[in-house]
């Protein structure tokens, strides 16, 4: 089943955000899809202050991954663009085993690595401001996630 949401500006989307990781828990994988400046980035701004970080968030693009060790857990967050998803591996399954939060941005390069439980979230640009996030839950914490947050 998926779930919509409308986000008329970038505080709608950082709520929606920090409404999400308040469902956290250890292991939650998220993965974030959608065309560069759709508001990915905002999305890890808004968990990442709801978890407590103090530090800026910015995108990971030319880092892969930068870890938020710091917060009520570790987040993770990936940006993956760069990968291709048949010849690279950069230690997913070593993120994945830890008990933080992955936040993961252009999870289509890597799908093949991607754990069956996640939840994916495509951002749709509407207008300058408007933004359609649909929500996609794979395993049952992340529909009940959806249920309690949507």
């Amino acid at each position: 089943m998926n779930y919509k949401y409308t986000s008329r500006c970038e505080e709608d989307t950082m709520e929606l955000a920090e409404n999400i990781e308040s469902e956290k828990f250890p292991g939650m994988v998220i993965c974030l899809d959608g065309e560069l400046g759709s508001g990915k980035t905002v999305f890890v701004k808004g968990f990442a202050k709801a978890l407590g970080l103090k530090e800026t968030i910015t995108s990971p693009t030319f880092s892969l991954v930068k870890e938020y060790p710091d917060g009520e857990m570790p987040l993770f967050h990936m940006d993956v663009y760069r990968l291709d998803d048949s010849t690279e591996d950069f230690g997913l399954d070593d993120y994945l085993n830890q008990d933080g939060v992955c936040i993961i941005e252009w999870p289509e390069m890597i799908e093949g690595q991607l754990p069956e439980e996640r939840l994916d979230i495509k951002f749709k640009v509407i207008d300058y401001n408007t933004r359609v996030l649909v929500f996609t839950p794979y395993g049952q914490q992340y529909e009940d996630l959806c249920e309690a947050v949507l």
